[in-house]
């Protein structure tokens, strides 16, 4: 029997690696082993991974039969970067993060999907749900590309409003507690990107804000979940299956990703924490009441 071999790693998502390697199948016939590093658990990127399994299993690609999921495996597929197409999601910025050479034909190896957030029109949630704000604050990783390009969006935002900009950043975990703590005392309202360090320690920042009857806008709805008060913003599960699509093209199609440009989400969502809100006495107005959510 004839070995068929090819590899394709499909996506990587600032914080996941999927990678597809061709091996032979039971029958002889191709199957390709989707390997999957998360960078991090948070309700954002096991969104987009589940979507993306989705997509391919909504094509004929199911675990178990076309392609195999495997958990562990996927770093040494990674690393041939050379030779493997990558596509990725949850990625907000290809050209900032050194991936491509533009949106609109990447070059080399890495295409994918970008979790860019509609920032202005978070900030003007921001407006509209604390009218009486004059500072806000950012909370985010300096070590993440994609918080760094989002923060200096924010500020671009926020200034332009004639509001008063100011900033604390964490470089890991166990520093969200206190940054948290240190912005409280400078603002009047906060907001966070899609961070990978801050989206999983929503509670912790919760637990500080709730006490100061802060209000925090998220970058995604899995963060207002999980104690933020609200934003608009991406669907991660139809990102990855977007991302899934693409992964297609690759399979089925040969494209290439030197030739396939960024695709970016045309839907944002509403979400707002109405315990939240309530918990830190803040009037929703009546033409957001269909967006609000409990907390888990």
């Amino acid at each position: 029997m004839k070995i068929l071999t090819k590899t394709v790693a499909i996506v990587l998502i600032a914080g996941i690696m999927l990678a597809l390697a061709g091996c032979s199948g039971s029958k002889g016939g191709e199957q390709f082993t989707v390997g999957i590093i998360q960078y991090v658990d948070h309700v954002a990127l096991d969104a987009a991974r589940e979507g993306f399994i989705a997509a391919l299993a909504d094509n004929g690609y199911k675990d178990g039969d076309k392609i195999v999921l495997d958990y562990h495996n996927a770093q040494a597929v990674a690393g041939k970067t050379k030779d493997i197409p990558i596509l990725g999601t949850a990625i907000t910025d290809y050209v900032a993060a050194r991936l491509a050479d533009s949106n609109e034909k990447p070059g080399g190896n890495v295409s994918g999907t970008t979790d860019m957030n509609p920032i202005k029109e978070q900030i003007d949630l921001l407006v509209k749900l604390v009218p009486g704000a004059k500072t806000v604050g950012v909370l985010y990783t300096s070590s993440e590309d994609n918080s760094v390009v989002q923060a200096g969006l924010a500020r671009q935002a926020i200034e332009a409003l004639g509001l008063t900009y100011t900033e604390v950043t964490v470089s890991n975990s166990n520093e969200v507690q206190q940054a948290t703590q240190a912005i409280v005392e400078k603002c009047d309202a906060i907001y966070i990107p899609t961070d990978n360090i801050f989206a999983s320690a929503m509670p912790v920042v919760h637990g500080v804000t709730s006490q100061s009857k802060t209000p925090v806008i998220c970058g995604e709805a899995g963060m207002v979940e999980n104690g933020g008060l609200a934003t608009l913003g991406i669907n991660y599960y139809n990102l990855g299956y977007q991302t899934g699509l693409m992964a297609l093209r690759i399979l089925e199609d040969g494209a290439k990703p030197a030739d396939m440009p960024i695709e970016s989400s045309t839907e944002y969502e509403f979400a707002i924490n109405g315990d939240v809100a309530a918990e830190i006495g803040l009037e929703i107005p009546a033409d957001l009441q269909e967006y609000v959510i409990s907390s888990k």
